[in-house]
């Protein structure tokens, strides 16, 4: 081909001082229009057909392979296997044009693959998302670490290239600097090797609520990559957290809540001791119209009874007898009013305890789960069941603890 060209421009009456410069200038003319030509032919024509058949098809991994634009980075590589093929026909072997072009396109061709195979990890990384079996695989970190390797790999062969070297001989070179690599690349390493030990103990998953409060994170995992951990914040903010920080420090999951079906509720009622006293009779009479709470009282009263007469206590004795207090029937109701409330999960622990009194009072505290995990749903339902029982406090005869502000200081 170059033969053919340098005869047919001396046809046309070139001179031999300028037919070199004239049979590169075609030559290399000729090869960027071929090369142009492919670049159209794949682009336009061969793409258009891949992508009419990928609309048609059922399959969802060719239209992650269509998203992520493998077929367009493939196309780019035949272009420039054009131009490998073509520059050395219609370009003279001595010149340094044909030189600095064939080591540019090796070059440019071992970066298109890198990027095809960075495109293709994608596609891996995509599906491996929409399967829940593989939510705790490293798959994530793992790709990342196989990118660098492709671009570390496509880098040296570059550069082989460009010293006309053989890799083994750059390789050879890379021993003196490991410690220099170790140094460089220690962040990464030491993010390969949490995100394995994250996954090895199912610490971590996309998805999972989590807390960490020396960085400011508390929301949803969106990504657990090889350096860094990105969390949602419920502000909609977004924190990044060092992936290696998660195993060397400590942070709070919210997954088992939500598999357990509950979520906790632990508050505490103060409970004024002042206002603590015996019932009568007649408080126990009013209180029977209370149904959770009556059949408590049908069976405190004969058991109270029972053990006054075993004991030969008179019902004037109100020293020695046994007697109902308020603050046990405000906590027996507490109780009987969770275990039929429908929100409350009765499968888990449900109790009503009296913690130690303190200088504010005597608490109650109520320990349950919900039975509906949805953050606005289970502050409705903490609220609803609080502001009934703080209504309920006066019925029992029984204040609520809280210091004096000033509409206290103006009534007296």
């Amino acid at each position: 081909m170059l033969a053919f060209i340098s005869s047919w421009l001396t046809e046309q009456g070139v001179s031999s001082d300028n037919l070199a410069l004239a049979t590169l200038l075609i030559g290399l003319a000729i090869t960027l229009v071929l090369c142009a030509l492919a670049y159209y032919f794949t682009k336009y024509k061969l793409l258009s057909l891949i992508n009419h058949l990928v609309m048609r098809s059922r399959n969802q991994w060719d239209d992650l392979i269509l998203e992520h634009k493998v077929f367009e980075r493939i196309a780019l590589i035949i272009p420039l296997l054009t131009l490998w093929f073509l520059a050395p026909q219609l370009l003279a072997q001595e010149t340094i044009t044909l030189t600095i072009l064939i080591v540019a396109t090796k070059v440019a061709v071992a970066f298109q693959v890198a990027r095809t195979l960075d495109a293709i990890l994608n596609v891996i990384k995509s599906l491996s998302q929409q399967s829940a079996s593989k939510r705790y695989l490293p798959l994530n970190a793992t790709i990342q670490v196989i990118k660098l390797i492709i671009y570390l790999v496509t880098s040296i062969l570059s550069i082989s290239f460009i010293l006309d070297k053989s890799p083994i001989y750059l390789l050879s070179g890379l021993g003196a600097l490991t410690a220099v690599l170790l140094l460089v690349f220690q962040d990464t390493i030491k993010g390969l090797v949490a995100s394995i030990q994250i996954s090895a103990n199912k610490m971590l998953a996309p998805g999972d609520w989590i807390e960490i409060p020396q960085y400011g994170a508390d929301g949803d995992v969106l990504e657990i990559g090889l350096n860094t951990v990105k969390v949602q914040n419920f502000d909609r903010t977004v924190t990044t957290v060092p992936t290696y920080a998660l195993i060397s420090g400590s942070f709070k999951n919210w997954r088992d809540m939500f598999a357990s079906g509950g979520r906790r509720i632990k508050r505490t009622i103060t409970i004024d001791i002042s206002s603590i006293h015996f019932y009568q009779s007649d408080d126990i009479e009013r209180l029977s119209q209370v149904k959770l709470i009556k059949q408590y009282l049908m069976d405190k009263q004969q058991a109270i009874t029972a053990y006054n007469q075993q004991n030969g206590i008179t019902d004037n004795d109100l020293v020695n007898q046994r007697q109902l207090t308020n603050i046990g029937t405000f906590r027996a109701y507490i109780e009987a009013y969770l275990r039929q409330h429908d929100k409350v999960h009765q499968q888990m622990t449900c109790m009503v305890r009296q913690l130690p009194a303190t200088a504010t009072g005597l608490p109650l505290e109520l320990y349950f789960f919900s039975n509906d995990q949805n953050w606005v749903n289970y502050e409705s339902i903490q609220a609803d069941i609080f502001d009934h029982l703080y209504a309920m406090v006066p019925v029992f005869e029984l204040r609520v603890f809280q210091h004096p502000s000033g509409a206290d200081w103006r009534q007296r």
